[in-house]
Order: C-alpha cells, then sequence, then structure tokens
C-alpha cells in the first residue's frame, strides 16, 4: 500500500459517506486563502468525531485547537438544540478565520472561540467552575499534551469522551530512542491516561490523506 492508495480509499468513504458541502467547502477555502496550515482533519475524521460527539449525546463540547474551524462546524453539527462548543486557538488570525467560518455556518452563537494560550484558557474555566464538558476534542501542539489532559479532567464528568488526535507520530511513540518534543508529549498523555484508574483509554492506529496517523479515546468513569 502507498499514500496514492490511502487517498483514494479516504476520497472514496469521505465522497460516499461524509460527502462535503459549500460550507465546509468554503471553511476550508477561506483557511488555505488566509494562509493557515493545512493541517484540518479529513472529511470522513469530521464526520467520525460528528458521529462520536453525537453518540456521546454530547450537550457541551470543549475542543483545543480551532484553527480554522473546520473540525468545529463537524462538531457542532453533532449539537442538539441548546447545544454548545468552546474552542480554544492561540494564533489570532486563525482564531479570526475561525469566527467567520462558524459564523457562516450558522454557528455564531452556539460556539465560542476563546483566543490565547490554551492552558492559561483551561485555567480560567476551572477557576470560573464553568459547566463540565461531555466532550472534548485535543487537536493543538502535542508537546503540552499532558496539560491539556489534566485541565480537560478538571472540566469533565463522569461519562466525558476524550479524544486526542495525531497520536501516532508516524510510529514515532513507540520508538523509545525518539524524544522529540511531540512525540513526548503524546507519550506523557498515554502514560498519565494509563496511570488514572478513573479514565478507560485505548488508541488506534489510521492511515489515510493524513499519512500514518492515529487518535486516543478515553472515558471518564469517576
Amino acid at each position: 500500500m502507498n499514500q496514492e492508495q490511502w487517498n483514494q480509499v479516504d476520497d472514496y468513504f469521505s465522497a460516499t459517506l461524509a460527502p462535503s458541502d459549500p460550507v465546509l467547502d468554503a471553511a476550508l477555502a477561506d483557511s488555505h486563502a488566509a494562509g493557515l496550515p493545512a493541517i484540518n482533519v479529513a472529511p470522513n475524521q469530521g464526520k467520525l468525531l460528528q458521529l462520536l460527539a453525537r453518540i456521546s449525546g454530547a450537550r457541551r463540547i470543549l475542543e483545543i485547537g480551532t484553527l480554522g474551524g473546520y473540525s468545529t462546524i463537524w462538531l457542532a453539527r453533532a449539537l442538539p438544540p441548546g447545544g454548545s462548543i468552546v474552542t480554544l486557538e492561540l494564533e489570532p488570525e486563525h482564531a479570526k478565520v475561525a469566527q467567520a467560518n462558524l459564523q457562516r455556518a450558522g454557528f455564531g452563537d452556539a460556539v465560542s472561540v476563546k483566543e490565547g494560550n490554551a492552558v492559561d484558557t483551561l485555567k480560567s474555566l476551572v477557576a470560573d467552575q464553568v459547566e463540565p464538558f461531555d466532550f472534548v476534542f485535543i487537536d493543538a501542539d502535542k508537546q503540552n499534551n499532558p496539560h491539556y489532559l489534566e485541565w480537560s479532567l478538571k472540566l469533565s464528568r463522569p461519562g466525558t469522551v476524550i479524544v486526542t488526535d495525531n497520536v501516532v507520530r508516524k510510529g514515532g511513540v513507540a520508538d523509545l530512542s525518539n524524544h522529540d518534543p511531540d512525540v513526548e508529549g503524546v507519550r506523557s498523555l498515554f502514560t498519565m491516561a494509563a496511570a488514572n484508574p478513573s479514565l478507560s483509554s485505548t488508541a488506534v492506529q489510521t492511515v489515510g490523506t493524513k499519512g500514518w496517523d492515529g487518535f486516543a479515546i478515553t472515558v471518564v468513569s469517576g
């Protein structure tokens, strides 16, 4: 198998089961025009996030890493009436693009884009004693993954689902001689999750338009 074949299969899945539409196309186009990196989730991955959020019955979603709001739109489409998303983005230009994309998608009122350092924002949410989140999607700088998990747990409840993206690092996660900060961040998250008796986790490798990667799923049990 090679990248071209992976792309073909992902394109087939997306076209058949997760077709794009003008709103999603515009979000990607505006992100590209603004010079944002093309690191958004693939369409079939966005649909997976939407389905996981729906399966979990999420009414309140926390997203760490907004980029241009493409994954945010997928998640917002899983919300029931009255549901909401808080999404965190470090870069002001990214947050600006995301806000416009979400407004056009009809989620301007349901989604709050909070600009700034995500760990600081998470600490503020904890200090404000906000209502716990039902679903968390972690997709930001990987070296801070353990901090994102630590603070996300303070904002969770029993039953909260936490999805962490990009955990394979092209196989680096299993290469103990690899000390790249992003790889170390993923390993630290796994170590924390495995050591916490209140968490149940697994991880899955994937291949596709995003190359060789994968994601982790954690459920908070209490």
